[in-house]
Parts: structure tokens; C-alpha cells; sequence
């Protein structure tokens, strides 16, 4: 990877500290108040404006736009005076291999062809130039769990060796809404697609094909045909991931429907008895075939890192976090291309950036270090947090908290904050106050069937036992303006995300993303100054 990038002079030009409407922190000292109130709107736009720009080309890993974003984080975190955060290095390099199947393939079961993309998305996750299925028996495995604190497992009994599971997205609590089912309406890990590739892949099966319904999986179709398609990044491993079943994808609930059918199943009933307790079905004599041609490249992404040491504790860290890449750009549309990710996660990115100028404002130095990591791959399944999880530059033990930034709210203020995974440890005590401070009250996850507290980065600091938080705007809007303002983005926001219309518009109003990382920033001064270590509550699965 090139080190040494000429960036155009938009791109570096100096962004102007500009003025903010937001109130003081109530009894905190002046300097302090300032840092606080040098996190603006205005600023936050300029950054979102130049990585979501079609300069950056969707930010793919291992891209130019890998590249530009680099380099603009380098510059803009050396300028508020932060040091690399690796070394004498700000990077983190993380090998990875981007597998991408061709679209020329077609999957067969019983009589019938599905088309790639509108029926289908195929896959492997294998790195290899060439994986298919055979006339590989079909078999529906309900959710698809092997969870024995559950006194759940789906397999019990089954050999699948030489199959393909068919598998139910989110897990029983979504689909019955009983509270001492799994965690109810909101999902479990085991309710996420990755553990359901994982789990096929123990159990033996030659394939895995995840049902899509939107509701359960909380986002529609065309976030599958986006999202899965084209380069697929992952880890280089020593079995060049043979571990992992030959064929793994997708196909839509009308598909679905019509499967069950030909085996003589109904597609509602199946789904009933599957949630009801452990369960599998053979699916008659259907049987699948597909073969997928893929286009294997080994290369390395970077994980960003940069720290402001700590004046007496340096060697204590306050981690925040954001994923700086997004989904590049795919030369088969027609028309744009480019998947700017102008929200997910521009937004977040740009966060920390105004963290980072916030702390270096300080007359002070922070007691505490404060560490900002822009992490690479989140959109390829988490996997520059995992890898920095599996290789840490600065140990766990010695890791406070970790604050993770991603999608931030485009759509005005609320009165509320939506902590996802709330109760999980006492960071939420430290968010309260901050958000008590600016008029606002804590809420829970306003999406618990979606699991998001599995699907961000700092899901991976959460697994090594770094007490972690991730929080936005809430739903209650502040006013009538700001109610009327979400109406009209509202479809727009939603049939953007993972798609090229993911762009900066001047209709956002930044002023909620502007008081979340001002109570960001406030957890972590706090946290800075003191001796205390969050902890993780009784009930966290994450405490062992």
C-alpha cells in the first residue's frame, strides 16, 4: 500500500472552529465547557462531505479510498496533536483475502433455476477459485442453534455431513416474543448470520442457506444483494478456511415458500414447530446445485490508531472506536456506482475526529490516554475489530472502556438516547449523567429483534472483556420541527442504507449527532480522571 498520497487541497484544507448552539455542561469548569462546545455541526458536515465524497470511492478496503482515508486521518489527527497509536506507526495492518463469486451462476433445486441477485445470493467463504454443491440433499435445521444453556440444539440427532441446511434468520425469542425464550424479542448472537455459517460449518454440512424475511433480519432484500455480492472479505487462515461449508448465501422468503411447498411442508407451520424447541426436517427430495467461480486476491487493510498519551496513567487507555470503511463501488450499475456511506459510517468516522480535537483542547492533558481507532472491514462481518480483538496493541486489562461511533443520527435532536445492549454495564451510569446534563433521559434498544449490539465493532473489545457502549439519538424527536423533519427523511434514510444513495444531503440536521459525541466525549473526560474501572453487570454474558 502506498504511503505517501497527494490528496487535493479541498481535502486537507484547514476546517474552521465554528461556534455551536448547544448549552454548557452544567458546574464543569470553563476550559472544559469549551473542548465540549468545540464539537459542532459545521464541522462535522466538512468531514462527512470529504470521506463520503465519490473521491474516497466507497472507502473498500484495500482501495485508493482505503488510501485517501488513511491519509486524511493522519492528517487531521496529527494536527490536534494526537502520536501514533502503534509504535511510531498510526496504522495497523490487518492481511486479508477478498474472494468475489461471479454473478454467472444460477442454483438449481428440484425443477427449478433462481437467479443471482434476485433470488439468490451464492457464495464461499472458502479461498478457492471454485466450490459448488452437487445434488446436496436439503435439509430445514429451524434457526439453526446449537446453544446448550438454552437446552437448544437444532442438530441433536443429525448428520449432516454432505448436506445443505436450510436456516431460519434471528432466533425463537423474536419469532414467539417470550421473554424466557433465549432474550426474547431481542436477538442473541445466535440469531446473527455469521453464527449460523458457523455453526453449520461445526455440524459438517456441505452447504448453508439462510431464509431472508425482513422483518426478522431487520433489513429488506436488496441489503442482501448489495451487501453479499461482489468482493467478500475475510481472514487468511491455515486451511484457507476448508473449515467452513463449500456454499453459503441467501435466498428470499418467496423462494423460501416455494421450496417448502415441493417438499410437501408448509412454510408457516415449519416456522411454528421451529420455535417451539429444537427442530429439523428433511426437505423431501429436494436437493441443490450450484457452482461458484470465485476471484480469490490476498492483500492487507489497516486498522487507524492514534493516542493522546495520559499526563499520569498512560499506560490506561479510553478507547473510542468507528469503522472507517464502506462498500466501494460497483462497476455493473449502471448510473452511480459508488456506495459513499455518507452515514454508515462517514458519520461515525468524522466522530472521532471531533473527539480527538475536543481532547486535545484541553489545557490539561487527560490522566488517562485517549485512544481513537478507525477500524477497517466492519461491512465484511466485524473484521478489523476482530482482528485488533485477536492482537491488541494495548492490553485488554489496561483498556477502560470503549465508546464505539456508528451510523450517527442525521434527522435533529431528541429527548431521549437509545443505548443498545442497555444493562449491560456501568457505562450507562456515566452516559445518564452526561445526557441528565443536556436535558435528555435514557432509553433501551428501539430495535431489540435487530441485535445491534452484535453487529458493531465494539462488539469485538465486548468479547475480550472491555466494558463497552454504543448509543445514538434516540426516537422521541425534540420538537414538532424535528418530528416533521424525520417524516420527510425518513424513506430516504431507510432505502439508502447499504446503497449507493447513502450520500450527504443539506436536509440533515446534525444537531442530535452533535450532542452524542459531546456526551461521548464527556464519559470519556470523566473516565480519564479517575481510578474507577466499569464493570460489566451481574447479568452480562459478557462478564465471564
Amino acid at each position: 500500500m502506498k504511503k505517501n498520497i497527494c490528496i487535493p487541497l479541498i481535502f486537507t484544507a484547514a476546517l474552521s472552529g465554528c461556534s455551536t448552539n448547544s448549552a454548557l455542561i452544567n458546574n464543569t469548569k470553563t476550559d472544559v465547557a469549551a473542548s465540549y462546545n468545540s464539537i459542532n455541526s459545521e464541522q462535522l458536515i466538512e468531514h462527512i462531505k470529504v470521506l463520503s465524497s465519490d473521491a474516497f470511492e466507497g472507502r473498500a478496503p484495500s482501495s485508493k479510498g482505503e488510501e485517501l482515508t488513511l491519509e486524511y486521518l493522519t492528517q487531521q489527527l496529527t494536527a490536534v496533536g494526537f502520536q501514533p497509536g502503534n509504535g511510531d506507526s498510526f496504522l495497523q495492518a490487518v492481511p486479508m483475502v477478498s474472494i468475489e463469486a461471479s454473478p454467472d451462476m444460477t442454483l438449481s433445486i428440484g425443477d427449478k433455476t433462481y437467479q443471482y441477485g434476485h433470488d439468490m445470493v451464492m457464495g464461499s467463504s472458502r479461498i478457492s477459485s471454485f466450490e459448488q454443491l452437487n445434488n446436496s440433499e436439503l435439509v430445514f435445521v429451524g434457526y439453526g442453534i446449537n446453544a446448550p444453556e438454552y437446552n437448544w440444539n437444532d442438530y441433536q440427532g443429525l448428520d449432516v455431513k454432505g448436506k445443505t441446511v436450510v436456516i431460519l434468520v434471528n432466533d425463537p425469542g423474536f419469532a414467539t416474543k417470550d421473554p424466557a425464550l433465549f432474550n426474547g424479542n431481542a436477538m442473541t448472537y445466535y440469531g446473527r448470520w455469521t453464527y449460523k455459517y458457523e455453526e453449520a460449518s461445526r455440524q459438517g454440512a456441505e452447504g448453508a442457506i439462510i431464509i431472508h424475511e425482513t422483518a426478522p433480519a431487520s433489513y429488506n432484500w436488496s441489503v442482501v444483494e448489495h451487501s453479499w455480492t461482489g468482493p467478500q472479505f475475510g481472514f487468511v487462515r491455515d486451511d484457507l478456511n476448508k473449515g467452513r461449508v463449500a456454499v453459503e448465501g441467501w435466498v428470499n422468503s418467496d423462494v423460501a415458500k416455494e421450496l417448502f411447498t415441493k417438499a410437501g411442508l408448509n412454510f408457516e407451520q415449519a416456522k411454528a414447530e421451529a420455535a417451539k424447541g429444537s427442530y429439523h426436517v428433511d426437505m423431501g427430495d429436494l436437493s441443490a446445485s450450484v457452482t461458484v467461480k470465485n476471484t480469490v486476491k490476498q492483500s492487507v487493510s489497516y486498522n487507524f490508531i492514534a493516542t493522546l498519551p495520559g499526563s499520569t496513567k498512560p499506560d490506561e487507555h479510553i478507547l473510542y472506536t468507528a469503522h472507517w470503511d464502506h462498500l466501494g463501488k460497483d462497476t455493473n450499475l449502471t448510473g452511480d456506482q459508488i456506495y459513499n456511506g455518507a452515514v454508515d459510517n462517514a458519520s461515525g468516522t468524522s466522530a472521532l475526529i471531533e473527539v480527538a480535537e475536543a481532547f486535545a483542547k484541553l489545557p490539561v492533558a487527560p490522566q488517562r490516554s485517549i485512544t481513537i481507532m478507525a477500524v477497517t472491514a466492519e461491512e465484511q462481518g466485524l473484521l478489523g475489530s476482530k482482528f485488533y480483538a485477536a492482537n491488541p496493541i494495548i492490553p485488554a486489562a489496561k483498556t477502560v472502556a470503549n465508546i464505539n461511533m456508528d451510523a450517527l443520527g442525521v434527522s435533529g435532536r431528541s429527548s431521549d438516547v437509545s443505548v443498545y445492549g442497555l444493562g449491560q454495564s456501568e457505562l450507562d451510569d456515566f452516559l445518564t449523567i452526561a445526557a441528565q446534563k443536556q436535558g435528555r433521559v435514557i432509553a433501551g434498544d428501539p430495535r431489540p429483534a435487530a441485535g445491534i449490539y452484535y453487529r458493531s465493532d465494539h462488539f469485538a473489545f465486548a468479547n475480550i472483556g472491555i466494558p463497552a457502549l454504543y448509543a445514538k439519538s434516540g426516537k422521541t424527536p425534540l420538537d414538532e420541527a424535528t418530528k416533521a423533519l424525520r417524516a420527510e427523511l425518513k424513506e430516504r434514510l431507510s432505502k439508502c442504507y447499504h446503497n449507493v444513495c447513502d450520500e450527504y444531503s443539506d436536509a440533515w440536521d446534525m444537531s442530535g449527532a452533535v450532542q452524542d459525541i459531546q456526551a461521548f466525549f464527556e464519559i470519556g473526560h470523566q473516565l480519564s480522571k479517575e481510578n474507577v474501572w466499569p464493570k460489566w453487570s451481574k447479568t452480562s454474558e459478557f462478564k465471564r
